[in-house]
């Protein structure tokens, strides 16, 4: 595996894996991660992970560049000595419940009539896949997550909508994910999720986090009013 090692900002330092995305590779990122938090202590003060690439955020007035590029290129040498060939489980299994439904999902009978399928077709396409969750970003709470099936993958709106409601499941090339929040957005948008994905009142304010592994239940309109959904 190679990868390149730069500055990212004043403060900041980037990693960057020159590989096509694959859970392996965000668990080798998300353990550099784990080690830098130890090694470095409060003068780290953010990290974030991307689909290929570690940044790490210090206070400018604590950072050694010099010191820190070289910590990391050895845990990357390092990371890249370990075979990744194993199963790649995710200790955290996220089951999201979803009402799909084109009261709730605008873009759901155009998908179903552009690739030639019925819309209980895409229910099951996009419902018995396991995603994994590569990165977060866009918004607090919002995942990243793949590989979704190749029948179903579609690019992006040509104009972004002005507002897409909180709890939106949507799909954008090969990724799916769900809004957080209410926001503008350019996915299409399939499905509806009654449950909450980011709440600052609890320990761990973001209900998804990168490495888990996320499956999506299909739900009657009677569950989706039960915990919580509202219906336009």
């Amino acid at each position: 595996m190679n990868f390149e090692l730069g500055p990212a900002g004043e403060a900041a330092m980037r990693l960057v894996f020159t590989e096509v995305p694959q859970p392996a590779l965000t668990k080798a990122l998300i353990e550099i991660e784990n080690q830098a938090r130890q090694h470095f202590g409060s003068t780290l003060t953010d990290s974030v992970i991307g689909y290929t690439t570690l940044t790490l955020f210090f206070s400018a007035s604590t950072l050694e560049r010099d010191r820190t590029e070289a910590w990391l290129k050895e845990q990357a040498e390092a990371i890249v000595l370990v075979d990744h060939s194993g199963p790649e489980h995710s200790t955290t299994d996220v089951v999201l419940p979803v009402l799909y439904h084109p009261s709730v999902a605008p873009d759901l009978e155009w998908l179903a009539d552009d690739r030639g399928l019925g819309i209980d077709d895409v229910i099951a396409l996009h419902s018995e896949v396991t995603y994994f969750a590569y990165a977060t970003g866009f918004a607090p709470g919002f995942c990243y997550l793949g590989t979704l099936p190749e029948a179903l993958q579609t690019p992006r709106l040509d104009t972004p909508r002005a507002t897409v409601p909180a709890g939106a499941v949507a799909i954008a090339d090969a990724q799916t994910a769900v809004y957080p929040c209410e926001s503008p957005g350019g996915w299409r948008l399939i499905g509806a999720c009654p449950e909450p994905l980011f709440n600052l009142g609890n320990a761990a304010p973001s209900l998804l986090t990168v490495g888990a592994t996320v499956r999506f239940e299909p739900i009657s309109e009677t569950d989706f009013r039960a915990l919580g959904g509202v219906m336009p």
